[in-house]
């Protein structure tokens, strides 16, 4: 049997992958994925993301808005993420962060909203999952300012920035996500961040349907495919793949304490 691995953050609602669920989770529990959190990127969709779960098992869930979207979507509220993180399966806010890489028009509402997914992840105590890009001092700045407000926990997903935001993110407790990224044969400067991480702090994710990792680049990704990257990761720390798989399984839940 592969070792136990979970895919900490994919998107099972998009159409890309929805269509195909019972297969796909067929195929990540023949790889060893036996659990995976889908993300909820706009908090009206949040019903359908949560039925997810509901449905299947190994399905958790996550919400928040998307920094790309914070234009277009109503403005969450602390209060809107406190009742959805009732739900025994909602394990995390957002993703929330910043993206100032075509959407850098919305930067002001794109801090506004995380600000408040902040405080949302403060009174529910639930990880907050931070997407950032090209976004690093501005990130680096509020992460750390509201955290000397009031702590949090926090996951830096599909870790891709430089090396000040990960010093700045690890400074302050939190993890950082491998994604196929990772597994880029380009991407020697993430992994070179990511072999500077402690092993305590590393957690492994699909972000499918994109960013599938060799030999599977440029398709459509899926959650069985974190059993790649996790192999990827392995080599970075120089470990074998169950040792590696076992320290991102006891960080996952560590993090995410409502999976256990």
């Amino acid at each position: 049997m592969e070792p136990k691995v979970t895919d900490s953050h994919c998107h099972l609602d998009f159409p890309q992958l929805i269509d195909e669920l019972p297969d796909l989770l067929t195929r990540a529990a023949d790889a060893g994925v036996h659990r995976m959190v889908t993300i909820c990127t706009k908090l009206r969709n949040a019903p359908t993301v949560q039925a997810l779960s509901e449905a299947h098992a190994p399905i958790f869930w996550a919400a928040g808005t998307h920094p790309m979207s914070a234009a277009e979507e109503p403005m969450a509220s602390v209060e809107a993420l406190e009742d959805l993180a009732r739900h025994p399966k909602m394990v995390g806010i957002g993703e929330t962060g910043l993206d100032y890489h075509y959407t850098a028009d919305s930067k002001g509402v794109q801090q506004e909203s995380l600000r408040i997914h902040i405080e949302a992840a403060r009174r529910t105590g639930l990880p907050l999952i931070i997407h950032a890009r090209d976004a690093d001092d501005d990130m680096a700045r509020i992460l750390t300012d509201e955290h000397a407000a009031g702590a949090y926990s926090c996951v830096m997903h599909c870790f891709s920035s430089g090396p000040a935001l990960a010093e700045a993110a690890l400074d302050l407790g939190f993890y950082l996500s491998m994604s196929g990224i990772a597994a880029f044969p380009k991407s020697q400067g993430v992994r070179d961040i990511f072999a500077a991480t402690p092993l305590d702090r590393v957690l492994v994710e699909t972000d499918s349907p994109y960013l599938a990792p060799p030999p599977h680049r440029g398709k459509r990704n899926e959650p069985s495919f974190v059993n790649l990257t996790t192999r990827k990761g392995a080599e970075v720390f120089g470990l074998d793949y169950a040792a590696f798989a076992a320290a991102t399984e006891a960080n996952f839940e560590r993090l995410f304490t409502k999976t256990r």
